[in-house]
């Protein structure tokens, strides 16, 4: 991993205390297991970050605060997951985990046309919630699962390949 470059990049704890997203936290916030790029640490809170953009709500960056702090996982990484949903992504990521959805409950997917009316909210969208969150659930475990072990192979697979590139160096 390019350490020297994630410390330079990374924010301070201190520096982030008085920001409003993180005012609840306290002194929690400044523990250093939360900013040390250890990997069982970075690899864990990129898996959470990308299971916790999946959750149709706008609470993305307080949740992974809070799930960071209290599983103690690295807050830069878990930000970083929760970063893959973005306005351009949203769509598209939301589109697919309503398709998983479909097809897991086995309901036909609806044609979607969206109305700015309050039937369309009772009528329109009535039918679409039920795969739509448990697409959502199902995307967030596999994406989750997946950006974890991802990381964590291509973290091992990094460090292996360092250290027989050390042991075949003359220096030795």
């Amino acid at each position: 991993m390019p350490r020297q470059l994630l410390k330079k990049i990374e924010p301070h704890a201190r520096a982030l205390q008085g920001r409003w997203f993180v005012r609840g936290f306290g002194s929690h916030f400044t523990d250093p297991r939360l900013w040390s790029l250890q990997r069982r640490g970075v690899t864990a809170g990129f898996g959470a970050g990308l299971a916790i953009c999946f959750l149709p709500l706008p609470v993305h960056l307080p949740l992974a605060l809070l799930v960071a702090v209290v599983w103690r996982l690295n807050i830069p990484a878990i930000v970083a997951g929760t970063w893959v949903i973005n306005p351009f992504t949203m769509v598209p990521m939301y589109y697919v985990a309503y398709r998983v959805g479909a097809e897991i409950t086995g309901t036909a997917p609806h044609a979607f046309g969206f109305k700015l009316s309050w039937e369309w909210l009772e009528h329109g969208l009535g039918p679409m919630w039920k795969p739509f969150l448990v697409g959502c659930l199902v995307s967030a475990i596999v994406c989750g699962v997946a950006g974890w072990l991802g990381l964590e192979l291509l973290w091992r697979w990094r460090v292996l390949s360092r250290r027989y590139r050390r042991a075949a160096s003359p220096m030795g």
